[in-house]
């Protein structure tokens, strides 16, 4: 496994991030520890997961399979570069309960303990906010992750789905306080067919020194190679694959990019996810494997070097959208 240092920090972190989204909804306790094990043994020390993962009424389901995997022991938490979330609902269905979603300081507090709780340590390494929140000042913000940082429950700070000017401004409060070191990590939709955060979200990570971890790096499975397997066993996309597959042209774009790692003898997803590992500002793709063999899969695509035709080849099939403000005002 290759490591790089997490945004402007001295923290190492491997190249390939482990999501465990699927942890507890669609992979079950013992393999999803089996899964961790690999990651770990591959030398993946990154890993991501969030308060809410578990969805519905098992949400924090996810944070206690690792927080259960952890108490195994064998070094697990130490070895672990551990990333979790905050922001939603973590109450039952419907409107959230005054102060108990989004980033007001009581709620950061209490959702900190609990996710501590959850996965049985006393630290977070990376503490993200899941999303923007547009009624809380960043003043207070920063002021409860001070205290948090002061009592040693969060080391490091990251933002989830921020624009490129809530970046900014983040960063500008955070100086201006003194004494925090700021968003130092940014995870955003961004992979070969979702490129829009290239226009000013990853130049506002670069600028700020946020390493950038892209979400949803093969786009819902779209880039995985899903025509292929259509044709070989039969199996149709699901979720945002089948949607976006409804479009004639986005079907002629992906049938393109297939055509293309073909020729050069290379699978789809781990082409998909060595492209996001050239890309200026990128810390690591995260992975959400639901089996071991897709974890192994992924750490494949950490080795490929991918050719300047083949770059010049996907950047023709999926056009970047340019730099702001070229890429709308002309």
């Amino acid at each position: 496994m290759k490591y790089t240092q997490l945004g402007r920090t001295g923290l190492k972190v491997s190249r390939l991030v482990l999501g465990t989204m699927n942890f507890g909804p669609q992979t079950d306790e013992a393999d999803s520890h089996a899964i961790m094990d690999a990651a770990l043994d591959a030398g993946i020390n990154f890993f991501d997961t969030a308060n809410v993962y578990g969805w519905g009424e098992n949400k924090g389901r996810t944070e206690s399979i690792i927080g259960n995997w952890f108490a195994k022991g064998g070094e697990r938490r130490d070895k672990v570069v551990l990333a979790t979330k905050v922001y939603g609902n973590m109450g039952g269905d419907g409107p959230a309960w005054p102060n108990h979603d989004k980033l007001s300081a009581l709620n950061i507090r209490r959702a900190v303990d609990a996710s501590l709780k959850r996965l049985q340590t006393d630290y977070i390494d990376v503490y993200q906010f899941h999303h923007i929140d547009r009624a809380t000042p960043f003043e207070e913000i920063w002021q409860a992750i001070d205290v948090l940082v002061q009592q040693g429950k969060i080391l490091y700070v990251g933002s989830s789905n921020f624009p490129g000017y809530k970046i900014a401004q983040a960063n500008e409060v955070a100086a201006r306080r003194g004494g925090t070191i700021g968003l130092v990590s940014e995870q955003c939709l961004y992979n070969l067919f979702e490129r829009r955060a290239e226009m000013e979200v990853i130049p506002a990570a670069q600028e700020y020194g946020l390493g950038v971890i892209p979400w949803s790096p093969l786009h819902g499975g779209l880039l995985g190679g899903v025509l292929k397997k259509e044709v070989e066993g039969g199996r149709r996309g699901s979720g945002r694959a089948a949607d976006s597959l409804g479009d004639p042209a986005v079907r002629t774009k992906i049938q393109a990019y297939e055509d293309l790692l073909d020729k050069h003898g290379l699978e789809p997803g781990e082409a998909a996810l060595a492209w996001l590992l050239t890309r200026p500002g990128v810390t690591g793709p995260i992975v959400g494997p639901r089996t071991a063999e897709q974890l192994e899969s992924a750490q494949r695509a950490v080795e490929l070097e991918l050719s300047e035709e083949l770059l010049a080849g996907l950047d023709e099939i999926f056009p970047g959208p340019g730099p702001s403000p070229e890429a709308f005002a002309w």
